[in-house]
């Protein structure tokens, strides 16, 4: 089975549609799909209801759905760093489910693993608490959360065969990993494409089996959300 594609527009094309659920790895301007997500703004899809992190920022990242007006509701952690996103919320424009960010990431590994809720005592006494089941354990009281699916899970990576076993650099292995497990349909861009057998068993960051499509993107933009320098002395 060949996964590799041409493009993002290419991998993305007959698998997208209107009101889909659709995960996106990254953690803060690390690790974002960012050509995929371009692709996916081109194709022009609506109703979106986005698994992220968090949501990119005004021009990059999961901000530029936000600024085309396709993202109808995020899942996510943090939200800060996009006035759109704000803007939207704050009119009513956009629903907002707010996860603490380790309950976010479990929830997508859940999704991945076959585990459809389990109990966490984040979030307890909290608006996150509202609406959902609480139960006692040896005198504490946990919340359930459910596990969490995307009909298409977009990530990036820094390394893949033609397998589509994955090597993440850094921060980056933060939430792309999980995504890429809670998708009916996994995409990954990579910078970097070997031949099996190139990348050694005891390196791989997540299996094959999870990939479902590969786009080489060699040049991504990187950004730096903020940029601090020492005062030298």
């Amino acid at each position: 089975m060949n996964k590799i594609y041409a493009s993002s527009a290419e991998a993305l094309r007959d698998i997208v549609t209107d009101n889909q659920v659709i995960a996106v790895g990254g953690f803060g301007l690390c690790g974002i799909p960012s050509s995929l997500i371009n692709a996916l703004a081109e194709l022009d899809v609506k109703g979106i209801t986005g698994i992220s992190n968090n949501a990119g920022v005004d021009d990059f990242g999961l901000g530029v759905l936000l600024q085309s007006r396709q993202i109808k509701k995020m899942i996510s952690s943090y939200v800060g760093e996009n006035k759109e996103f704000a803007r939207q919320y704050l009119n009513g424009e956009l629903e907002l489910e707010f996860n603490p960010q380790g309950t976010l990431a479990e929830r997508l590994r859940a999704g991945g693993s076959g585990i459809p809720a389990f109990y966490t005592r984040t979030g307890v006494g909290t608006v996150v608490a509202e609406g959902k089941e609480l139960r006692e354990f040896e005198g504490e009281s946990y919340i359930m959360e459910t596990a969490l699916k995307a009909d298409v899970s977009l990530v990036k990576a820094k390394k893949s065969d033609a397998a589509g076993n994955l090597i993440f650099s850094g921060t980056a292995r933060n939430f792309n990993p999980e995504v890429a497990m809670a998708g009916k349909v996994t995409i990954a861009e990579v910078e970097e494409l070997v031949d099996i057998g190139d990348i050694h068993p005891d390196e791989v960051h997540l299996p094959g089996i999870f990939v479902d499509r590969i786009v080489v993107v060699d040049n991504p933009e990187k950004r730096i959300e903020r940029a601090n320098f020492r005062q030298r002395k």
